[in-house]
């Protein structure tokens, strides 16, 4: 099966096996230094000296924590949109009383740093902004790189969810000052889901000296202080932490550059792919995601009769979300992918694509 959605993402071998060990102690040596190497292994391909966090959850935990630890009810915050995921974290920073301005770009459009600019401008009192690197729900990655200097430039704290995009594309926490990234075990780290983690700056817990936001399990105080003796606040999820530690060796001993290096040719093979089957993508190529592709069902295809197609061939793919559901289908390919995979997928689709419009036109 190719099992081709933006998360969870296929497990090597190496991964699986890692999961059947025993439980053990996990306030005790053996799980401090299985702690101890994967925050290590974190901290390298975040490109950060600061901490790195685990907590036992889903990437919108991590989202969670990440509000919780650096706001208090009423404070501003920019929340720049550019999808589904970043509307969602928006979302919870307004649940938690934030005071939230919405910067919001169309759908499949990336975030413009000159209009983060001027809405920093706008409203001095701003606290902290948030945006998401790699938008899943539209295929696209946002510009980081010179949306992190914008913020830099007004001096704010800056929460960056690298959910789908961290392990698999460029991100660097501490030259770009991010002072929180967020990212998830199930996407490109080639574990099981159930991990969340997150890296805080020195700035941040500047902030959650001051954050009075509602807070217990998130608390990532507690994280840094068992973290410190090797543990974990609360019980962890141990075998998908075993996972963890072997999907990062797995990609330590390929090296970060080269997984970057994979994950360009893999999303090239795609998107030359969708245009010979004369498809389109919904984002401008330029900012168009390495990890998954958002592409456009053309007329008189039914888009989930594509996937139904698709899934009798044994390749799972995932719809459009939100606002795209029926109007764009996306293809995963992040973690453990190669040129290959891509290429099974595309032969399948080719072959699918004239079944899914002449159901459409029959009905």
């Amino acid at each position: 099966m190719q099992l081709r959605i933006p998360g969870p993402t296929p497990c090597p071998p190496r991964v699986l096996e890692a999961m059947t060990r025993q439980m053990i102690n996990h306030r005790g040596k053996d799980f401090a230094e299985i702690l101890q190497s994967t925050t290590g292994l974190l901290q390298r391909f975040f490109n950060t000296k600061n901490d790195v966090y685990i907590l036992t959850a889903s990437g919108t935990g991590g989202m969670e924590a990440a509000v919780v630890n650096t706001l208090s009810p009423g404070d501003p915050v920019l929340a720049v949109t550019t999808g589904y995921f970043g509307e969602r974290l928006a979302t919870i920073a307004s649940t938690y009383g934030a005071q939230v301005t919405r910067l919001d770009f169309p759908w499949g459009q990336p975030a413009d740093p000159h209009a983060v600019s001027k809405a920093l401008q706008k409203d001095p009192s701003i606290k902290a902004v948030f945006m998401v690197h790699n938008e899943t729900s539209t295929g696209l990655t946002n510009p980081l790189a010179q949306l992190c200097q914008v913020v830099k430039e007004f001096d704010k704290l800056l929460v960056v969810d690298g959910i789908s995009s961290m392990g698999s594309l460029e991100f660097k926490v501490d030259e770009w000052g991010i002072d929180v990234a967020i990212t998830a075990s199930q996407k490109g780290w080639m574990a099981p889901p159930g991990l969340a983690m997150a890296s805080f700056s020195p700035r941040a817990w500047e902030a959650h000296a001051r954050a009075t936001m509602p807070r217990f399990y998130w608390d990532l105080a507690l994280a840094k202080r068992f973290l410190d003796k090797g543990q974990t606040p609360f019980t962890p999820a141990v075998s998908t932490l075993y996972a963890m530690l072997a999907a990062l060796e797995l990609m330590d001993e390929e090296g970060q550059q080269s997984i970057i290096d994979r994950h360009q040719r893999v999303a090239d093979a795609v998107r030359q792919g969708v245009k010979r089957l004369g498809l389109s993508l919904l984002p401008p190529e330029e900012f168009a995601s390495n990890t998954v592709s958002a592409v456009l069902v053309p007329q008189g295809v039914d888009a989930k009769q594509l996937q139904g197609l698709m899934a009798q061939q044994g390749v799972i793919l995932s719809g459009g979300q939100g606002a795209l559901e029926g109007s764009t289908f996306r293809i995963g390919h992040l973690g453990w992918v190669t040129v290959e995979d891509a290429q099974i997928v595309l032969s399948v689709l080719e072959s699918v694509l004239p079944r899914a419009g002449s159901a459409r036109e029959a009905s």
